[in-house]
């Protein structure tokens, strides 16, 4: 079959790079255009070495003449930037946006999370936020599609088949998650210059951080209950990788061995969310340079709570991976295509 023609806009952050890494080994993709500003006129090797063997075009400014030229739009950008892109789309195109522009369903709670008016009001009810995992069903519906956060994809995998299945008790669910410094972008280094980035755990967003607002508006989705967690997100002095840590209490007459022959029997199918055996340590090592998800159930030293553990690598899983899997879905390619 002929290739789809891509754009990505982006190209040149460490979620964008990784995008392209993935993509150039897709066996149904063209990359026609790469885009960027400062970088305009620049190869994208000279970003990442390993894309030298590539022939890939250079790095152009975003101009909306280009898009008569693709199938598919990637966007990698700063959040707001998506939606000025969405307004130029037609019915042949896809955006893939790895962004927050089209994750949250109200723009209201947009303007409360990421402190800016939505651009593209009108266009996030033709949108869709997208764990492949869990609704990948929805996906052909439509071209506008979102991937989840990273921090949100190591939670959400692990408790919405517990949520679904009213497992565990819905008041002080804790998440501890710490992310290696690459989920904050290129700027990390300049924002963090005097704080030791690669010696020290440093908290952030404490309370209020931004992917609260999606963990909540997906958990909603299923159940009635009212429920309470704290999320706490931590800078990590390592590259990339995510570790969460869940903290839960067990309903009644459900024990740990029941909570894991559940998330066995939810992701049985799946190709890449691995549920360990029981009390499995993991690491960040795990999956890094993978698309999966690594799931851990851990006994607690009170019978009635468990610890679960969440593995995944955030530019990946978290990121460009996730991207390409629900590229995958949307064009009906093999799941794995470019995430082997």
């Amino acid at each position: 079959m002929p290739k789809l023609n891509v754009l990505v806009a982006g190209s040149t952050g460490y979620i964008g790079v990784q995008l392209i890494k993935l993509l150039v080994k897709h066996k149904y993709i063209n990359i026609r255009y790469l885009c960027g500003n400062s970088s305009a006129g620049k190869n994208i090797s000279s970003y990442d070495k390993y894309l030298s063997k590539y022939k890939l075009p250079k790095i152009v400014k975003f101009n909306k003449k280009l898009l008569k030229d693709v199938e598919i739009i990637f966007t990698a950008l700063p959040n707001g930037e998506a939606q000025d892109i969405s307004k130029n789309l037609n019915y042949n195109h896809t955006l893939i946006d790895l962004a927050a522009d089209f994750r949250l369903e109200k723009a209201s709670d947009y303007l409360k999370w990421y402190k800016q008016k939505h651009r593209a009001n009108n266009l996030i009810k033709k949108s869709i936020y997208l764990l492949p995992e869990i609704n990948r069903k929805q996906i052909k519906k439509y071209n506008i599609i979102s991937c989840p956060g990273c921090y949100p994809t190591s939670i959400l995998l692990p408790l919405i088949p517990l949520f679904k299945k009213n497992l565990i008790k819905f008041s002080n669910i804790i998440i501890d998650s710490k992310s290696g410094y690459s989920g904050a972008g290129r700027g990390v280094h300049k924002k963090h210059k005097n704080k030791n980035l690669y010696e020290s755990l440093s908290a952030y967003g404490v309370g209020f951080h931004r992917h609260n607002s999606e963990i909540d508006q997906m958990l909603k989705k299923f159940t009635k209950q009212k429920f309470e967690f704290n999320f706490t997100p931590h800078l990590s002095p390592m590259f990339r990788g995510i570790l969460s840590t869940i903290y839960v209490e067990l309903e009644k007459n459900v024990s740990k061995s029941k909570i894991l022959s559940s998330l066995n029997s939810f992701y049985k199918k799946e190709n890449f969310v691995k549920i360990l055996k029981s009390d499995s340590l993991i690491s960040t090592n795990d999956v890094i340079n993978t698309n999966n998800c690594l799931i851990s159930v851990c006994k607690s030293k009170f019978k009635n709570k468990i610890i679960i553990l969440s593995a995944i690598d955030n530019l990946i899983k978290g990121g460009a991976g996730q991207a390409v899997q629900n590229l995958n879905n949307k064009f009906n390619f093999p799941e794995k295509t470019g995430l082997k």
